[in-house]
């Protein structure tokens, strides 16, 4: 069976190995057993019951909290060729007669429902006489009081499979459990000897910030101008704040924001939420009514405006950046204050006893403690969940990045700049690593480069760390990269205070670099493409594709179908349905990006004909007032 949900895998959804949590949690069900999987947000849960539904005979039913998350993956299976549909407040009666006939029919197989519909008689009588393989519990923490979000509505689940005079697979799915949720989610769902798999709670992509005692406002508006590109979601506490903060960005700074709270109305809410999915919107700011269901996978950042009221609301909202494992930066902005109107809630909580009071009292005073930890943010995290431990520092944490020794490399960043200058700015990456090694090859030879003084002045055996160590020149802008298919390299003005021995080169040890294809030309227009293709089939961009896939068609270019193929992501109904109109976008870029590099190479043949001693820009101008000069 696992054999055949690789290939489901591979053609329908276009990755060629489950993640490892995935693989256990589908063995499970596929070994016709209860399971209970833990997974971080973002670790592709939805494929755990997505796949053994297409494989096993009836309907799978999942039980979801929230509409937009229901719409989202419906949108997503359809887009994938598989027939969903939903159940909840939102379906009007030919809607609702629609599905009961895909249902019956057996068209559907995939039905995802709120909680509230499952003590609904009617719903009840329809579904008795329907073959149920699984049933799905989504964020199925829900079902504990012991967790952080609590739904009585949850405690429906049980009674409602005792009804339906059958009994499927029981999935039960979620992010973020202790081992007493666990417990109680298995004892509370019934479950019949459950195989239980807990993943690796790291979010590896997600890096872990804490800033004290900052002026708020002014951190995140100078945020959100540094990745104006990128969406992010900033989370305050309560709906005064997010309408104040959200007048500010608005008003103010003039930027692009939205806002959701509980005191607003529905269909303002939806519009403000639809409008963020679909990448209209980039910033939201939000109360913690925003964000269980979300699925929106290119949040780049989230922030956190106050202190949330545990560590498990924390992962999990700051577990709603970068779900489709593309990097994602999760900062909490620490101010004492703020501990006051967390505590206020946890007294003023009608609902919550003395037990449960002096609990969340605890589990506030844990996440203070995270906010003053001097330690690795990632093994505090991991601690706390029972996960494994990181020893040293995860080197992708605030406080990690800041233990760092820093190194001095002055030195050989002068050899490298002095090199692009001795080459006249004329090389490109490749060419300068094999002159600084003192590697020969036919275009050194025929360019006289072996000459150089800077010729093989760097260890050959160093070729691997001097690769990266330009890019990361390029990515701190001492160095820039023309555009064009073969791009050089030109020295900034940051390289020159290098070279006078003016400014040095440090950096901190074994740093990974990561370059912003947010700023990348290509990237930028397949963004576009998507967002075209989103409008018109109604659904949010993300949902077309990842920006995952978007950054390695960036990177790659495929040139045909069986390149693209090849892109984590990309599918044969994904490529039958877009991927020509995606090729088109990349060929095009290339093609333009050849003819400006061929410009180039005119320009400075024209130079060599005439002898000018000119820069290609001033010539190009020059060129411009001749060739359209009115008479």
């Amino acid at each position: 069976m696992i054999n055949k949900a690789l290939d489901i895998l591979k053609n329908i959804y276009g990755y060629d190995e489950f993640r490892k949590g995935q693989r256990y949690i589908l063995e499970g069900i596929l070994n016709k057993r209860d399971t209970l999987g833990i997974m971080s947000t973002g670790g592709g849960k939805s494929i755990c019951y997505q796949i053994p539904a297409l494989l096993e005979k009836g309907i799978t039913i999942v039980i979801s909290p929230l509409i937009s998350l229901m719409k989202d993956q419906v949108d997503t299976l359809k887009i994938l060729g598989i027939k969903g549909g939903f159940l909840n407040s939102t379906v009007d009666r030919n809607e609702y007669i629609n599905i009961v006939r895909g249902l019956k029919s057996g068209n559907i197989k995939i039905l995802y429902v709120a909680p509230e519909r499952l003590n609904n008689e009617k719903f009840i009588e329809l579904i008795r006489d329907i073959k149920i393989s699984i049933v799905a519990v989504d964020e199925a923490h829900c079902i504990s009081q012991w967790g952080h979000d609590f739904r009585k509505s949850y405690l429906e689940i049980p009674k409602f499979i005792e009804k339906i005079n059958q009994r499927p697979l029981i999935l039960a799915l979620t992010a973020t459990a202790t081992t007493k949720v666990r417990e109680d989610i298995i004892e509370k769902l019934k479950m019949i000897r459950p195989y239980v798999y807990v993943d690796d709670f790291d979010r590896e992509n997600i890096t872990f910030k804490v800033e004290r005692g900052v002026n708020p406002e002014a951190f995140i508006s100078k945020y959100i101008e540094r990745n104006k590109n990128k969406s992010g979601i900033i989370y305050v506490s309560t709906r005064k704040e997010a309408d104040s903060l959200y007048s500010y960005l608005k008003s103010v700074k003039k930027i692009n924001v939205g806002k959701y709270h509980g005191g607003m109305n529905d269909e303002d809410r939806k519009i403000t939420q639809e409008e963020f999915l679909k990448d209209n919107i980039k910033v939201m700011v939000a109360t913690n009514a925003f964000g269980m269901g979300i699925d929106k996978s290119n949040v780049r950042y989230v922030i956190h405006r106050n202190i949330p009221k545990d560590l498990e609301s924390y992962y999990q909202e700051a577990g709603r950046g970068g779900r489709d494992g593309a990097p994602s930066e999760a900062i909490l902005l620490f101010n004492e204050e703020d501990l006051g109107t967390q505590e206020f809630l946890i007294e003023n909580n009608e609902e919550t006893n003395d037990l449960l009071k002096k609990e969340k009292r605890e589990k506030l005073k844990i996440m203070e403690d995270y906010a003053y930890t001097e330690g690795c943010y990632r093994e505090y995290i991991l601690k706390y969940f029972g996960n494994r431990i990181i020893k040293n520092y995860c080197g992708n944490c605030g406080n990690c990045k800041n233990l760092k020794e820093v190194e001095n490399l002055t030195e050989p960043g002068q050899k490298v700049f002095s090199c692009v200058g001795r080459a006249k700015e004329k090389i490109g990456i490749s060419t300068l690593v094999n002159i600084l090694i003192g590697k020969k090859d036919s275009k050194i030879e025929r360019k006289e480069y072996d000459k150089l003084s800077t010729f093989g002045i760097i260890s050959q055996d160093k070729r691997e760390w001097l690769e990266e160590f330009i890019n990361y020149l390029i990515l701190e802008k001492y160095l820039i990269q023309d555009a064009g298919s073969y791009p050089i390299l030109k020295l900034t003005e940051k390289a020159m205070e290098v070279l006078k021995n003016i400014k040095g080169v440090y950096r901190r040890k074994n740093e990974k670099i990561i370059f912003d294809f947010y700023e990348d030309e290509t990237f930028e227009k397949l963004v576009e493409l998507r967002k075209k293709i989103g409008e018109k089939e109604n659904v949010a961009p993300y949902i077309i594709l990842s920006d995952l896939t978007l950054f390695e068609m960036a990177e790659k270019k495929p040139k045909n179908r069986w390149d693209m193929l090849k892109i984590k992501g990309i599918g044969n109904q994904k490529f039958k349905n877009y991927g020509e109109m995606f090729l088109k976008v990349i060929n095009e870029n290339i093609e333009k990006e050849n003819e400006s590099f061929l410009n180039e190479i005119k320009l400075e043949r024209l130079k060599k004909v005439l002898k000018l001693d000119i820069e290609n820009n001033k010539l190009r101008n020059i060129l411009n007032e001749i060739l359209f000069e009115k008479e």
